[in-house]
C-alpha cells in the first residue's frame, strides 16, 4: 500500500493498493465522521461489478446509502445527469455533513465531484476511481465538471475530495482498450516532468499491467507528480497548466468526434502533434521526439491525427485554457521539462503550420 498526501486548500490522502477497498468504510468514517448518508455515483459498467461491495463497506460503517447510476460513456457527462444527482440527494434528505462517493472512471469522478461541489453549496466527496486514467489523473486534484456542445469540461468547479481510495485490483477487470487509454495520461507525466518514470516505462517494454508491484509504483509516481503540482498551483493559473500537455489539440479531436474517441487516445494524438511542431520549430531534438513517440507506440498509443492546424486553433480558442486573446500552449522541448508559452491565435496557427 502507498499513501500520497495532497496539500491543496484542503489536505487529503490518496491511498493506493491491491484490495484496499476493504478499508473504505473505516477510512470514510475517519475523514467524514459526521456523515450519516452517502450517495454512490457510478455508471452502468462499473456498478455491475463493484457497487454492491462499495455499498456494503459504507453500510458497514453505519451510513445510509443511496445510489445514482447513469449510462456509461462521455455522452452522459451533462447537466441533466447532475440534476438527477441533486434530486436524488434532496429526496433522501441529505444535509451538508453528508457525502458523495464517486465510483468509476474519469467521467464518474468528474461528475460526482461537481455534484458534491454544488449541492447545498458544497458537501464532501470521496473518490474511488476504477480506471487507470482516473487513478493517475481525473480523481486527484479537485477538477470537476461536465461537457457542453462547445467543448469538454467547460462547466465545473475546483472541489478537492476528502479521500481518494485507489484499489489497483479494480484494474484487473478493465478492458484492454480502456487500460491503454489511461496510458495516455501516464506517458504525459513522463514527458512533462518525470524522466525516471519514462525510464521505468521503457524498461517494462509496453507492459505494466501484469506485475502488481510495478503497476502500483507507476500509479504512485503519477499521483505524486500531480500532487507536487497541485500543492503549488491548485487553480490552474500557473504550473498546473503543464498537465494540459497534449490536451489543447486532444480536446478538439475528442469534441469533434462527438466524444466517441477516448480521452487518453486523443491526448496521445495531441502530444504527438505538438512533438512534430516543436521539432519543425527547431526547439525539440529529433532524438527526444523519437524516444517519446517510441514510448507511445510501445504502449499502443497513436501519435498523429488527420485534424488540420486550422481546426485545432479554432477549437482551442473556445477552450478554458484561453486567457483573454491568448492561449497557454504547453510544449515539451526537452524530456522531463514542460514549458508554458502564451500564443495568440495567429502565433498558434503558425506554430502548428511550420
Amino acid at each position: 500500500m502507498m499513501t500520497v498526501n495532497v496539500r491543496a486548500s484542503k489536505e487529503y490522502n490518496v491511498e493506493i493498493g491491491d484490495g484496499i477497498i476493504s478499508r473504505l468504510g473505516e477510512m470514510t468514517k475517519a475523514v467524514c465522521p459526521k456523515a450519516i448518508k452517502a450517495l454512490i455515483v457510478s455508471e452502468t459498467n462499473v456498478a455491475a461489478l463493484y457497487l454492491d461491495a462499495v455499498k456494503a463497506q459504507l453500510e458497514g460503517a453505519g451510513l445510509e446509502v443511496a445510489a445514482y447510476v447513469f449510462e456509461a460513456g462521455e455522452k452522459s457527462k451533462n447537466i441533466n445527469e447532475i440534476a438527477g444527482m441533486w434530486n436524488k440527494m434532496a429526496e433522501a434528505g441529505f444535509t451538508r455533513t453528508d457525502i458523495v462517493v464517486g465510483l468509476g472512471g474519469g467521467v464518474t469522478t468528474d461528475m460526482a465531484g461537481f455534484a458534491a461541489a454544488t449541492f447545498l453549496r458544497g458537501i464532501d466527496v470521496i473518490q474511488v476511481p476504477t480506471s487507470l486514467l482516473a487513478m493517475v489523473d481525473a480523481s486527484v486534484g479537485g477538477k470537476t465538471g461536465i461537457d457542453i456542445p462547445m467543448g469538454k469540461n467547460q462547466v465545473g468547479a475546483f472541489w478537492q475530495p476528502s479521500l481518494v481510495l485507489e484499489d489497483t485490483s479494480f484494474l484487473k477487470t478493465l478492458p484492454d482498450d480502456v487500460f491503454t487509454e489511461g496510458m495516455g495520461e501516464v506517458t504525459k507525466y513522463a514527458f512533462i516532468m518525470d524522466e525516471k518514470l519514462l525510464d521505468l516505462l521503457e524498461k517494462q517494454n509496453g507492459n505494466i499491467r501484469d506485475d502488481a508491484a510495478v503497476l502500483e509504483n507507476v500509479i504512485g509516481m503519477c499521483v505524486a507528480d500531480k500532487a507536487e503540482i497541485i500543492n503549488e498551483d491548485e487553480t490552474d493559473n500557473g504550473r498546473r497548466q503543464i498537465l494540459n500537455f497534449g490536451h489543447t489539440a486532444g480536446h478538439v479531436i475528442e469534441r469533434d468526434s462527438g466524444f466517441t474517441k477516448p480521452h487518453g487516445i486523443c491526448v496521445a494524438k495531441g502530444m504527438g502533434i505538438f512533438m512534430d511542431a516543436c521539432v519543425k520549430a527547431g526547439t525539440l531534438s529529433a532524438e527526444d521526439a523519437k524516444r517519446m513517440k517510441d514510448l507511445l507506440a510501445m504502449y499502443k498509443l497513436p501519435a498523429s491525427d488527420e485534424i488540420t492546424a486550422e481546426d485545432i486553433v479554432k477549437g482551442a480558442m473556445n477552450d478554458k485554457k484561453k486567457r483573454g486573446n491568448t492561449l497557454s500552449v504547453i510544449l515539451v522541448n526537452k524530456i522531463g521539462k514542460a514549458e508554458i508559452k502564451k500564443m495568440t491565435a495567429e502565433e498558434f496557427l503558425k506554430f502548428l503550420s511550420v
